[in-house]
């Protein structure tokens, strides 16, 4: 089924109880739940030395290697992140609760490798491959404030399904 935005989606439950279950029972939401942070810390990492780079024009291999090592999180992440989508909601990308997620993630896949290909080509100079980093970390830090405000609206809607189930049980 094609996502198809409407008014209703944003009243729409994230995910029905059978697609819960099926978060909650696979070993992709652990392997999300691991690969997110690591990303983050590594992003913060290269981050600086990207900086360091571009404000001294020192540490210029240890950047672009921080880069690459992001680069690969990155696909890796969204690799399981679409098997992830698959086991719960049944299609590999754009599930009607992470399509805009999903649309921003694939930005920044696309900027990410735009680095790699200019790297490799030789088509930037090193300041232009930085700044293009910088530009692929700023969609990147977009996408993971997406991704924690939709876990946050999943505890949320969690912590109302059990208020409504412990009511019922009363």
């Amino acid at each position: 089924m094609a996502y198809r935005p409407s008014h209703q989606s944003a009243s729409r439950a994230l995910y029905t109880p059978e697609q819960r279950a099926r978060r909650d029972a696979t070993v992709w939401t652990l392997i999300q739940g691991l690969l997110a942070p690591a990303q983050f810390v590594v992003f913060a990492v290269s981050l600086v030395l990207v900086c360091r780079y571009l404000l001294w024009g020192v540490g210029y291999e240890a950047a672009t290697w921080s880069i690459v090592i992001k680069t690969g999180f990155l696909y890796a992440i969204m690799i399981t992140g679409a098997i992830w989508e698959k086991v719960v909601f049944g299609q590999y990308l754009f599930a009607h609760a992470f399509f805009w997620e999903d649309v921003v993630s694939f930005g920044v896949i696309a900027l990410h490798t735009a680095y790699l290909w200019a790297l490799f080509s030789g088509a930037l100079s090193p300041v232009e491959l930085m700044w293009l980093a910088l530009a692929a970390y700023a969609t990147y830090v977009l996408n993971a404030a997406q991704f924690l405000w939709k876990l946050r609206m999943a505890r949320l809607e969690g912590e109302r399904t059990e208020q409504s189930e412990q009511e019922i049980v009363v």
